[in-house]
């Protein structure tokens, strides 16, 4: 899975629209915008349709926020 968009943030959290990189499958689902979820947990993330995880390529994307900055 990969984030398509962003569809809301408050400090961290974050409301997003996921797509399946081999289906295109899309779900909704929340979040948390710190370095370990984009690296580890987006990536690892199933597919509600097709079952299938991140390509060997994935790229996560950026955080908002710098690390260790308190929002």
């Amino acid at each position: 899975m990969k984030i398509k968009s962003i569809k809301s943030q408050y400090r961290r959290d974050f409301q997003a629209i996921y797509e399946c990189e081999h289906c295109a499958h899309e779900q909704h689902g929340s979040g948390y915008d710190d370095d370990n979820f984009h690296r580890n947990v987006i990536p690892a993330m199933a597919c509600k349709a097709c079952g299938k995880t991140a390509a060997e390529d994935y790229r996560p994307l950026g955080t908002k926020y710098p690390a260790g900055q308190v929002v």
